[in-house]
């Protein structure tokens, strides 16, 4: 959000205090001063429309959103797969895809306080004093929000009560049961037609509003995220209406890429582009579409590099090594496809790779600025379990690991996401051409560096992919699809519900496992720099340690190698963790059920 805008937030919390109260579902805005000083002027439209944007993720929300995810090693195992520890009692203020509910004020979750100030702008934006066209701009802002707000709540919890209007406390909406999915999902498509039809604004250089592209895009990752929801969870017997969704998805995508308004970023070459996106300042306007941007003057910032770096903050995310094998190796084959690719060391497995490895990762090149001085840093074991530790949020100045000290925008929407929108759909569509290949997945490896398979489909399964990832899958172009997905989307809050939406829960029971160790009681030098990094022992660490070397104990039951004294980390392997059809869906909070028992608990969650 651009610094006037911000300002403008505050201008509205003060207004809001005069003109609004009220604290959830139960509840309603209450007028206490005149409406016209708000709803009789554009000024007033757009100091009300600011604090949609309040609604929005942050960008500690976004780059902490895969704190679930199949990929992701972490400190601990969710209480989300755990059986019997998650429950309706927890979901208050628990979030399974890892977002901060609590400073999101509940909203991701439960919470309803969005809906109602963005249903009571809709109910008083009638003055006549104002045109037409204002007023339906200013609607589509409110029905943008209202899109993404009910999607968000339809991805959690499925059936949702509709609200379209502020309600009353008398009114008898309040204590009815859920409406159906399909009813909730035809409004919401409603709403985002609207949105995109009547929001005046085209392109917004600062990437901090939402404009007509901005809508299409949501539009985009809605359709995508219903039409194979609809596919692939075929209990719900709705799939004769994917097609109709993943239609409405591709459309969307391409009116996008003609715009001619948008390109891939590529200016630093295949070594750094892609990784330029997520660590610039300023959004990369080229590519972002809406970004969430610091403004050191107003003291926000946040805490990537905290967060990504810390032994104790956060939760030590790291990448499992069956993910880091996705990634195709250079001339667009299979990594997994080399001979002894299972034993190889760190510095070999990292080598002659698709670039985003080494943009998402610390690799054997990568270097960290302290004191003005550059100097090697490899996987610091002080911090990863795995030895694969992220890269792609986080700045390279030591100096600002220890805090809310990032100032680099954090993208909600970006370019990239539309063109994998757009060959997902096609592909599940079965109506994905060479051409579209070309200009889509392989856009992006091409600015990866990868030089084979870019302007043709591909014909052939990848085996390990089908095996580990997608045993229903026989189709290559929708394997490929998706590998590109999780590796181009990586870090960006995607994973949970892209495994959601697949009906492939069971990949969250995924072992956590890291790189290769060909000997314990032994030094490992990470980056062949010639200085020892790591040692691994399984009995007792050197009586002689040398500086800089991080030691590390393998003979506990939660950290081990697969062969005892050699093979892959596995991480708390020694703790169950259980995926089961009732976690599609979070469960309704005890709380509201309470209050409400139309509602009804979700299946499994009693």
């Amino acid at each position: 959000m651009n610094s006037i805008v911000m300002k403008n937030r505050y201008l509205w919390i003060l207004l809001a205090g005069i003109l609004l109260t009220g604290c959830d579902l139960e509840e309603i805005p209450v007028a206490t001063t005149n409406k016209d000083a708000v709803f009789g002027s554009e000024s007033g439209l757009q100091l009300y429309a600011n604090s949609f944007y309040d609604w929005m993720p942050s960008a500690n929300n976004i780059t902490q959103a895969d704190a679930i995810s199949d990929y992701a090693a972490r400190r601990n195992v969710p209480d989300f797969l755990r059986e019997g520890v998650y429950s309706s009692r927890t979901s208050d203020n628990t979030s399974a895809s890892g977002y901060d509910l609590v400073a999101l004020g509940g909203d991701w979750n439960w919470g309803w306080g969005a809906l109602r100030n963005i249903n009571f702008f809709l109910e008083n934006n009638t003055s006549p004093d104002i045109s037409e066209e204002v007023r339906e701009h200013y609607n589509g802002l409110a029905r943008f929000f209202r899109a993404w707000f009910y999607f968000e709540k339809v991805k959690r919890y499925g059936d949702v009560p509709w609200i379209d209007k502020p309600l009353d406390v008398s009114d008898p909406k309040l204590y009815e049961g859920r409406d159906s999915r399909t009813v909730v999902m035809d409004n919401i498509m409603a709403d985002i037609n609207y949105a995109i039809e009547h929001i005046r604004t085209v392109d917004d250089p600062t990437r901090t509003l939402i404009t007509k592209d901005v809508a299409l895009a949501l539009k985009s990752r809605i359709a995508l995220f219903e039409g194979t929801f609809r596919k692939y969870h075929t209990d719900y017997n709705l799939g004769n209406t994917a097609d109709a969704f993943l239609t409405e998805s591709a459309s969307a995508a391409q009116e996008v890429m003609q715009s001619g308004r948008y390109s891939l970023y590529d200016a630093a070459g295949p070594e750094e582009s892609y990784r330029q996106v997520f660590t610039s300042d300023v959004p990369v306007a080229s590519e972002v579409m809406l970004a969430a941007v610091s403004d050191v003057n107003l003291g926000v910032r946040h805490a990537a590099n905290w967060y990504f770096t810390s032994a104790t903050t956060g939760i030590r995310f790291s990448f499992i090594r069956p993910f880091i094998n996705t990634y195709l190796n250079i001339d667009g084959t299979p990594f997994t496809s080399n001979p002894g690719y299972k034993t190889m060391v760190f510095s070999e497995e990292v080598d002659g790779r698709d670039k985003r490895l080494e943009q998402t990762i610390r690799g054997d090149d990568y270097y960290r600025v302290s004191a003005g001085v550059v100097v090697p840093a490899p996987p610091a074991f002080t911090y990863t379990y795995t030895g694969y530790q992220p890269i792609k949020w986080t700045l390279d100045d030591v100096a600002i690991d220890g805090g809310n000290n990032n100032t680099n925008a954090v993208s909600v929407f970006r370019y990239a996401e539309i063109l994998l929108n757009y060959a997902e759909a096609k592909a599940e569509l079965g109506t994905i051409t060479d051409e579209d290949w070309e200009k889509t997945v392989g856009a992006l490896r091409s600015r990866a560096g990868i030089t084979g398979g870019l302007s043709s489909l591909p014909t052939v399964v990848d085996p390990y992919m089908q095996e580990t990832y997608f045993p229903n899958i026989s189709n290559p172009v929708i394997i490929e699809v998706r590998r590109d997905r999780g590796i181009e989307l990586a870090l960006e809050g995607f994973r949970f519900y892209d495994i959601v939406r697949w009906a492939r829960g069971e990949l969250m029971e995924m072992k956590w496992t890291g790189i290769y160790v060909p000997a314990a009681n032994e030094y490992m030098d990470l980056n062949e720099d010639g200085i020892p990094d790591v040692y691994f022992y399984t009995q007792k660490a050197p009586s002689d340690p040398i500086d800089g070397v991080t030691y590390v104990n393998v003979g506990t039951e939660s950290l081990k190698l697969t062969n005892g004294d050699s093979g892959q980390i596995v991480w708390l392997g020694n703790i169950l963790r259980q995926w089961e059809d009732k976690n599609y869906l979070y469960p309704i909070p005890e709380t509201h059920l309470l209050t409400n028992p139309n509602l009804k608990q979700n299946p499994g969650w009693n």
